[in-house]
């Protein structure tokens, strides 16, 4: 557990409860990961300090490899130490709440949450009624290319409006030279995301199913992809552990699906000479064809208050500070996407040196539609577990897709069962 020191007080800024208050100190624990490689948790910190003279803020970073799970060991036993709890996905979310670990703020709240500027989050976090979580963060998957791999080839920029089919053709007509000198026209990372997900962006189906048959034309693109070489190979990415931004870096593809969360990243690493893809750009992420354009998936970060924390007020009066607009322009500011978006938030982003100056990157941070990459439910983490061997299994093509499928099938109806 570490203490952050407190900064400057600005005098007259007080929120309500602070200035009744002001003369109880206390001290919030905020459990998160990331310390060193997040930009916004200092900030977002110091800000509220500053408007709350009586609080001062611990962390305690559990690091990000395996957050979730010492997350739990830490709530484990109603543990009192801990006041605001960063949640990292969907999955760990159901779980806090199947363990009671998650105070309801639908209970606890003095007034209900406006669901409308947060673009359908509230409503999907939302579990029998109730509200356990806040949005902080919302990252939506878009598409990164490098320009120069375009220019180089006479091809044109992508658009906000690109089928997968599409995508597919500029794929393997970007693909050129050989060894350490090919360019590849995709790159598509290890994780289950990078086919399954986007099988439910035409918002029919979920990566919570009795049937995953929906599944198998995005395999088979995807494995046409990489037998063709348009993609590098599954396995070798896998056995070489090849971080998903190192072949953007060094310009060897020319288009990556990704989170919005590699902006800030990006930006940094080329104003630092670390990325080579300097003239870079966004477009939407490809839809499949009869989607509407501009839709997308999206993974949420919720903030929660421990159900043992013995500072719940304050608690439950930073989370909603945290996931007002005041905090939106913070992490705005240094390049990160937050959960309430507005024309404001949008404009901080694509005002950041360093962001593609073109405005079909900037109209990309818009999404006409976001689906949830995993719905909340007591059975998603389970089922995330089994969704990834599969996934595995599939693309070093230990197993056929369809027998994949079927696998993955007949494993996730014990799970439903």
């Amino acid at each position: 557990m570490k203490t952050l020191m407190k900064t400057t007080i600005l005098a007259g800024l007080l929120s309500p409860m602070a200035a009744m208050a002001q003369d109880e100190q206390v001290t919030l624990n905020w459990v998160l990961w990331g310390m060193n490689n997040e930009n916004y948790w200092v900030p977002l910190m110091e800000a509220y300090e500053e408007k709350n003279p009586n609080i001062t803020f611990e962390y305690t970073d559990l690091g990000s490899a395996d957050y979730s799970t010492m997350l739990m060991t830490q709530l484990t036993g109603r543990a009192e130490n801990i006041d605001i709890v960063s949640i990292k996905d969907t999955p760990s979310y159901a779980d806090l709440i199947r363990t009671g670990n998650l105070v309801n703020l639908t209970e606890e709240l003095e007034e209900p949450v406006d669901p409308e500027p947060y673009a359908g989050a509230i409503e999907q976090l939302t579990v029998d009624g109730s509200l356990y979580g806040l949005p902080f963060r919302s990252d939506i998957w878009l598409l990164y290319y490098n320009k120069d791999i375009f220019d180089a080839a006479g091809v044109e920029y992508p658009t906000n409006d690109m089928t997968w089919a599409e995508h597919d053709e500029l794929a393997r007509e970007l693909t050129s030279g050989f060894g350490v000198n090919k360019v590849y026209g995709s790159h598509f990372h290890t994780w289950n995301s990078l086919v399954q997900v986007f099988a439910t962006m035409d918002g029919e189906n979920t990566l919570i199913s009795d049937d995953y048959s929906f599944l198998q034309p995005y395999y088979e693109r995807v494995l046409s992809l990489q037998e063709d070489g348009a993609i590098q190979d599954y396995a070798a990415l896998q056995t070489s552990q090849t971080h998903y931004s190192g072949p953007f870096y060094n310009s060897q593809v020319a288009m990556m699906p990704m989170g919005t969360w590699f902006i800030g990243t990006q930006i940094a690493k080329v104003e630092s000479g670390e990325s080579l893809s300097s003239n870079w750009g966004l477009a939407s992420m490809p839809v499949p064809e009869g989607v509407e354009p501009g839709t997308t998936a999206a993974t949420l970060t919720p903030l929660g208050v421990n159900a043992a924390s013995p500072n719940k007020e304050e608690a439950l009066d930073f989370v909603q500070w945290a996931a007002g607009p005041e905090a939106a322009e913070i992490l705005a500011g240094f390049g990160n996407i937050p959960a309430l978006r507005n024309d404001e938030v949008i404009e901080a982003i694509a005002s950041l040196p360093g962001f593609p100056d073109d405005e079909t990157s900037r109209e990309a941070l818009r999404p006409t539609q976001t689906y949830l990459e995993m719905p909340v439910d007591m059975r998603s983490s389970d089922i995330g577990l089994l969704l990834n061997r599969n996934h595995q299994n599939i693309m070093t093509q230990n197993v056929s897709i369809e027998e994949g499928i079927e696998d993955l099938n007949a494993d996730i109806a014990e799970v439903l069962n």
